[in-house]
């Protein structure tokens, strides 16, 4: 899975080279989030004073900053786009490079019960499944090492917590609290899932294997072992429809409630006055980019369950190679 791509000098262009740059890219689109949770606060601040006072600002400086933001975002979203298109490549790449070594020892594997499904279906899974995980780990890590220092200065400007009193540098313990206690309770609920998920696989390529054999050979797939087979698949289906129901309900609840969480830190301060509308709107999006960061298992459970599952496949199936 990782040695064909990362440790084969036909790839290194791409494993390589590639990677340094979807990380830079990466880097620089994230100092792009924070110029614009800037300019929010520049923005807020400039409509309070507005319309608190009529005349204050002039049309002109209105529609400077409105510029200001039509550009910061008009860049970010071409590199956003060409990012994509470089990393879908990218991932296809590696693709190729797994399905090249698992060609070159078919005649090692091709017995094993599913090995068509590994070499077309699994490994087409894996590169799209560590695009998805790869590329959003990066961003939670660089935009936690960018706003984390803001949302630190930032809160120097919060008098008190409710209920707890005055901490100092209280949103930063808030976020981390709040994120951690979300990923232990998920883990938790979920921890049946990637279990689950692996099973599934399994009774699926056992039907598809006997459907495939009665192509072929008319003593092979008979209605009653079809339906046996089928009855299997829907079993473990039906199960994880039910343990999803639940850990979905558990993660959207939390993720709905963190919505609040940072107005609900900030209640004392607010209430006492000691935020212009436009600081209150950079502490909020700084600390939405935080709690994010740090909610980087709980926003991306689904994921990492499929990829446990599909890599548990591919390590199985690798290991007959190795042998």
């Amino acid at each position: 899975m990782f040695r064909s791509f990362f440790f084969n000098r036909k790839w290194m262009h791409w494993s390589i080279f590639g990677s340094v740059l979807i990380l830079f890219v990466t880097w620089y689109k994230v100092e792009l989030n924070v110029k614009i949770n800037e300019w929010f606060g520049t923005f807020y601040d400039s409509l309070q004073k507005a319309l608190a006072t009529p005349g204050s600002i002039s049309m002109s400086d209105y529609s400077a900053l409105l510029m200001t933001f039509c550009k910061i975002a008009a860049v970010a979203m071409l590199l956003s786009v060409l990012l994509d298109f470089f990393i879908k490549h990218y991932v296809f790449r590696w693709r190729t490079s797994m399905t090249d070594f698992y060609i070159e020892n078919w005649h090692k594997v091709r017995h094993i019960e599913g090995a068509s499904q590994r070499v077309q279906e699994d490994t087409q899974r894996f590169a799209a499944l560590v695009e998805d995980l790869g590329v959003s780990f990066m961003q939670s890590l660089m935009t936690l090492l960018a706003f984390l220092p803001i949302l630190w200065t930032l809160s120097f400007k919060i008098t008190a917590l409710p209920v707890i009193g005055h901490v100092d540098h209280a949103l930063i313990y808030v976020a981390i609290s709040f994120a951690l206690a979300g990923t232990v309770a998920l883990a938790l609920v979920g921890v049946k899932l990637p279990g689950l998920q692996f099973n599934n696989q399994l009774v699926e390529a056992a039907y598809r294997k006997e459907l495939v054999y009665g192509e072929d050979d008319a003593q092979r797939a008979p209605p009653a072992t079809l339906r046996d087979l089928f009855a299997a698949v829907r079993k473990n289906n039906f199960r994880l429809y039910f343990h999803y129901m639940y850990f979905n309900i558990a993660r959207g609840s939390y993720l709905q409630f963190g919505v609040l969480v940072p107005y609900f830190a900030l209640g004392p301060t607010i209430v006492a006055g000691g935020l212009t509308l436009g600081a209150m709107q950079q502490i909020v999006r700084a600390f939405g980019q935080v709690e994010s960061s740090f909610q980087y298992l709980v926003n991306s459970w689904t994921d990492i369950v499929e990829l446990i599952s599909v890599f548990k496949r591919l390590r199985a199936f690798e290991r007959h190679i190795t042998l």
